[in-house]
């Protein structure tokens, strides 16, 4: 018996299928790849939107460079009027995303490329002609963004996929991202005096931190089961049942989402006036402590990015909404 399994499985080896294929001459296309079935677009999208937005914050603050002056320019948004100008960080993930999400989707679901392409052109063109209608950015920050992001996107989206195949299976990852993370968030602290900028950046790294601590807990709970058979290779036609059972998923997984956001915000802010003797009868004011504004930001978005990757799929995977 042992014989005829061993003959079973070396018959089914796909690799045998491979090699009588090459034999035969025929060729893989050149952009298509094998994938894990643990790895996903989006949180590989989100490793690289990570890495661009750190970098393009950080640059900000060392460049200094300060936004268009008023008058001439009409200033429509003021919100982050305290912000350096170079690079436009806007058009940076204006780019860095929808082409991100064109690279690596294309070979993983079937679309056209010529219309994917025409998508993130508009995309990208839109976000970043806003960012000069808006007067937040003259055309050298927009242009200087547009092109920053295309050489981080060139630099690490070759090393996309084994960074994400580290963070799901290497066995001390969430310990090597929360403190990698958090080192990052204090170095950008460090740069210079407060802005918006400095909380965007605890922000986002404490989410590509609760994101990827999310994914290696849910791979390692095998709570991303390879589609199931029926779902090949085609997704099931889109029914009233399907589309209710969306509808609720998305109101679920927003209405917990913004109640996690909402009890760490409450919770984070005292404790970290507390802790570093920080009064806290002006939040506001509290919060351009970097040891304030870093826990906070950090920590809230960071318990965010978790409940996006595993408690939210693990709460519909106990309510049977998870297919």
């Amino acid at each position: 018996m042992s014989l005829l399994h061993r003959l079973i499985c070396y018959l089914q080896d796909a690799e045998k299928v491979a090699s009588f294929q090459k034999l035969c001459g025929v060729e893989a296309p050149p952009d298509w790849r094998s994938v894990s079935p643990a790895q996903t677009v989006d949180t590989e999208l989100i490793i690289i939107w990570v890495w661009n937005m750190f970098l393009g914050q950080c640059t900000k603050d060392i460049i200094r460079w300060p936004r268009p002056a008023s008058p001439p320019v009409v200033k429509l948004e003021v919100f982050y009027n305290s912000e350096y100008s170079m690079p436009s960080t806007h058009a940076m993930a204006g780019t860095v995303i929808p082409l991100s999400l064109l690279l690596l989707s294309y070979g993983r679901w079937q679309y056209p490329f010529t219309y994917g392409l025409i998508l993130t052109i508009c995309w990208s063109s839109l976000v970043c002609f806003s960012r000069v209608y808006m007067g937040m950015h003259t055309i050298l920050d927009v242009i200087a963004g547009f092109l920053y992001a295309l050489l981080i996107l060139v630099v690490f989206l070759p090393t996309v996929d084994l960074v994400d195949n580290f963070n799901l299976t290497f066995r001390y990852a969430p310990l090597v991202i929360i403190s990698l993370h958090l080192v990052l968030g204090v170095f950008s602290f460090t740069l210079d005096t407060w802005s918006t900028s400095r909380g965007d950046t605890a922000q986002i790294l404490g989410s590509g931190a609760g994101v990827a601590c999310g994914s290696y807990a849910t791979y390692c709970l095998n709570l991303m089961p390879d589609p199931s058979q029926e779902m090949l290779p085609l997704v099931p036609s889109l029914t009233l049942n399907l589309f209710g059972k969306a509808a609720l998923r998305l109101l679920i997984g927003l209405v917990f989402l913004l109640l996690v956001r909402m009890i760490m915000k409450q919770v984070t802010i005292p404790l970290a006036c507390k802790i570093f003797g920080i009064s806290n009868a002006d939040v506001r004011e509290a919060r351009q402590h970097m040891e304030v504004e870093l826990p906070y930001r950090y920590i809230t978005y960071g318990t965010v990015g978790f409940s996006v990757t595993f408690l939210v799929p693990s709460l519909f995977w106990l309510s049977g909404l998870s297919s």
